[in-house]
């Protein structure tokens, strides 16, 4: 049978909690800032395109070598920057669910 107290003995558990929760929105708050300061590079065809992104997949840069670049067959060049951006936007997911993971309970993505 549940022992009860009596009193307030219940304010101070609410006060831990609504600590922890914020210490939480901080820790939440600090690993998104890592992110967008964050630059992953994404490459497609043995380095002949390259996409840069933040943490929080914001486009950066597009390197494209000149070699990369053939008039007659634009869109194998359009499926090489696909492919880069693809890559760095998935370095983008693994480092988010990395740093936040574990404190949304694996819904990184989400915040």
């Amino acid at each position: 049978m549940a022992k009860f107290n009596g009193g307030y003995g219940g304010m101070g558990n609410m006060q831990n909690l609504m600590r922890q929760a914020q210490k939480m929105q901080e820790k939440i708050q600090e690993a998104q800032e890592e992110l967008e300061e964050m630059e992953l590079v994404g490459t497609s065809g043995s380095g002949m395109v390259e996409a840069t992104v933040t943490g929080k997949k914001a486009i950066v840069s597009i390197k494209i070598k000149p070699e990369a670049v053939d008039p007659d067959d634009v869109e194998m060049l359009e499926d090489l920057i696909v492919a880069a951006l693809n890559d760095a936007f998935s370095q983008a997911d693994a480092v988010s669910e990395e740093l936040l993971g574990p404190l949304t309970g694996g819904m990184g993505g989400l915040f």
